[in-house]
């Protein structure tokens, strides 16, 4: 039996693939911070539901809608689940693939903080810019 805060990772990644918004964002915590890491246009602090929605919604358009997540492993205990993904897109004719780890802080049942942890950050970095 799956922890619970696995359950509930795996259900946000899931709403997410789907691309519904709206179920994403019932996982949040409203005063969420999202850490991107990197120099390209989407590093930085997200901060609030508001933020990371727009955040995710700028990923899915600068990638055509292409970007999508998928789940090779996923540990968790009473404070936060860890996701081992597969992140793959495609953006002007250039291609992503890279394997990430995404650090879930959970507190009440809702994600109050991430961290995503890339393979490779100057591959994010050159095919973002």
């Amino acid at each position: 039996m799956a922890h619970p805060n696995e359950d509930l990772a795996r259900k946000g990644y899931e709403a997410f693939m789907k691309a519904d918004m709206q179920k994403v964002s019932a996982f949040f915590a409203d005063d969420i911070v999202w850490h991107v890491g990197g120099r390209g246009p989407l590093a930085g602090d997200y901060r609030g539901k508001d933020e990371v929605l727009g955040f995710l919604a700028k990923t899915m358009e600068m990638t055509g809608g292409t970007f999508n997540l998928e789940i090779h492993d996923m540990l968790a205990n009473d404070d936060h689940a860890v996701a081992l993904v597969v992140a793959r897109g495609e953006r002007e004719g250039r291609t992503l693939e890279d394997r990430q780890a995404h650090v879930l802080h959970i507190k009440d049942g809702k994600v109050t903080e991430y961290w995503g942890h890339p393979g490779d950050q100057y591959a994010i970095d050159e095919f973002l810019s």
